[in-house]
């Protein structure tokens, strides 16, 4: 998918997903950004907390992270995505919120069904372990 018309956080998210980057991550979030996953029950909160999610995810997701459709207002995105973790198949939707900056300060993770969620919660743990 292309996404030249997609807003500059969105590209720049986009970027990093094809060519990881750790400092490039770093410099996408905001200080105060929080992350929300299907995982952990509580928002975690600033930007050390959420490069931790979203790398181990970058990770875990590797090159079959395919975004399929993409929906824009002015500092907000909707990403809607499949991805294969262990074996199988999850969809899922990425909420992305930005600043002025172009830097993210929420992003939020929502992914069906229940067996591909519980995949992806046994790898996330697993990365963020080894990190």
């Amino acid at each position: 998918m292309q996404h030249l018309d997609a807003p500059t956080a969105i590209r720049a998210w986009h970027a990093l997903v094809e060519l990881p980057d750790p400092d490039a991550l770093r410099a996408l979030l905001a200080p105060g950004v929080v992350f929300r996953s299907p995982a952990v029950h509580t928002p975690q909160e600033g930007a050390e907390r959420t490069f931790a999610y979203l790398w181990a995810a970058i990770q875990v997701f590797g090159p079959s992270l395919d975004y399929r459709h993409e929906w824009y207002d002015d500092s907000s995105a909707v990403l809607m995505f499949i991805a294969v973790v262990d074996g199988l198949t999850i969809e899922g939707v990425d909420i992305v919120r930005w600043d002025a900056d172009d830097r993210i300060v929420e992003f939020t993770v929502m992914a069906r069904p229940y067996k591909g969620l519980q995949a992806l919660i046994g790898a996330m743990g697993r990365q963020l372990g080894s990190a």
